[in-house]
């Protein structure tokens, strides 16, 4: 698995969504997701939100994902 492939699938099963990932070793990836899907979410739904479009990847191909879960608001007031 490549972070590449990661963000593809994230980014497609979330439309709208941005993915960040990154990952060195092909089994350990981090990843920081902004969707307007997150609004009024709590973060364990969020990343179950982003497990979903994992599918089975998730503890075979993919051993462990680290997700920062965003909103698009969220993410500009860390920006500031």
């Amino acid at each position: 698995m490549d972070p590449a492939s990661i963000q593809a699938l994230i980014e497609n099963g979330l439309p709208g969504a941005r993915a960040q990932v990154s990952g060195e070793d092909g089994v350990h990836f981090e990843a920081t997701v902004v969707a307007s899907q997150f609004g009024g979410k709590l973060p364990l739904a969020r990343h179950r939100m982003v497990y979903a479009t994992l599918g089975e990847l998730m503890g075979g191909a993919i051993h462990a994902l680290a997700l920062k879960t965003l909103t698009p608001e969220e993410a500009g007031n860390r920006k500031s």
